[in-house]
């Protein structure tokens, strides 16, 4: 789940579609327009993820522009030869800034946009204890950022998901700023997996408070990420998630706990809580258990108990940092730790997103693991949203 939800409290994405020059025309038009939509969380225009879809591939892996929001969402557990690991999370956003039918000032020029792209990069080094993150913002105009469906590409200038021979598989990822770069092949090993109801998560109470979401939860993983002059060949497991929304959390959550965990024995996981601001009150969570062929069933009932926590020195923010996850009725029993306590990005809002590892049983025996967790919205941060 990649729940970047409308709303941006403090407009910060809007200065910056501003700064890019939306619309060099009239980028007070263009920014008054976009600062309306976001603060105002209006809906007014887009369609919404009410009812489950059939769902078209390839068409579904490109934009969907009829929504507000939607992103391209990949993280992974990496390992060179000699055992070194490293985490990543890639992830391209586009964010409408006016819906489809409105009328924008200079709407005939090449600079002129309705989509909004930006995107967060970022490296763990376990063995160094080294955490590198990265954004980058630009228009979905003129050739520097957008996305299709087939020949599949998204991009952002030269960071990019990319189809690499005829079939969607295997994908290309290419991403570096400065000193810190990655070039990864990935091949699809088990089936897509639709979340919630056929596609349709929902995310708390009311019409349309729900995004389509589907999960390619294994994809195997092979190239070289580079920090300063040391280039790593590695190999290893990525999750993908695709999202797409107009409008999903109610004025009550004020964040979530975002959790994917793939197996030693084939099987993956996704749990998540959306916590209220009332402590008191219970979250609304959604889980699903994946087995080796794709097969999919609800986990039931998950515990989850926080182990530990982690204050950040640059921002003071406190995160949980260990976590006990237990599913009766699969008789499963995990504790995950994070691979280094401090994945916290310092991008437009600040949250924390890294690479854990998983040590528990299952049926009593003993399991392992490793997956990627998100938190939003503790310290009294902001929701970050689009």
């Amino acid at each position: 789940m990649r729940n970047w939800i409308i709303g941006v409290g403090s407009g910060l994405l809007i200065l910056v579609a501003i700064a890019i020059g939306l619309d060099r025309a009239d980028a007070t038009v263009e920014a008054k327009v976009a600062i309306q939509n976001a603060v105002s969380a209006d809906t007014t225009g887009y369609t919404r993820a009410i009812n489950p879809r059939a769902f078209v591939f390839p068409d579904d892996h490109g934009a969907h522009p009829d929504f507000k929001v939607e992103w391209w969402y990949l993280t992974g557990n990496l390992a060179a030869a000699d055992g070194r690991r490293f985490g990543y999370q890639f992830t391209i956003f586009r964010n409408a800034i006016a819906p489809p039918a409105a009328t924008l000032a200079a709407d005939t020029t090449d600079w002129t946009t309705r989509q909004l792209y930006f995107a967060h990069f970022a490296v763990t080094d376990v063995e160094a204890e080294d955490f590198y993150a990265f954004e980058r913002f630009s228009r979905g105009a003129s050739g520097l950022a957008g996305a299709r469906a087939e020949p599949f590409r998204v991009w952002i200038e030269d960071w990019s998901i990319t189809q690499a021979e005829d079939a969607l598989m295997p994908l290309r990822v290419t991403a570096a700023d400065g000193e810190v770069s990655i070039d990864f092949s990935m091949a699809q090993t088990k089936p897509t997996v639709l979340q919630g109801k056929d596609g349709l998560s929902q995310k708390g109470e009311g019409v349309g408070n729900a995004s389509y979401y589907y999960s390619m939860t294994r994809l195997a993983t092979e190239g070289t990420i580079q920090i300063d002059d040391e280039i790593y060949a590695i190999d290893g497991e990525s999750w993908m998630d695709r999202e797409w929304s107009t409008s999903m959390l109610s004025g009550t959550q004020e964040g979530w706990d975002w959790f994917s965990v793939q197996l030693d024995d084939g099987r993956d996981l996704m749990y998540f809580q959306l916590r209220e601001d009332d402590p008191d009150a219970t979250p609304y969570t959604h889980s699903v258990l994946i087995a080796p062929d794709g097969t999919t069933q609800d986990l039931g009932p998950v515990t989850l108990t926080v182990l530990d926590t982690w204050t950040s020195a640059a921002s003071g923010i406190a995160y949980p940092s260990g976590w006990r996850m237990e599913a009766a009725e699969q008789d499963l029993a995990l504790t995950i730790t994070p691979l280094i306590p401090n994945q916290e990005l310092d991008v437009v809002v600040r949250y924390w997103e890294g690479a854990v590892r998983i040590e528990g049983t299952s049926a009593r025996q003993p399991i392992g693991g490793y997956g990627y967790v998100e938190m939003t919205g503790y310290g009294g941060s902001p929701m970050f949203g689009i």
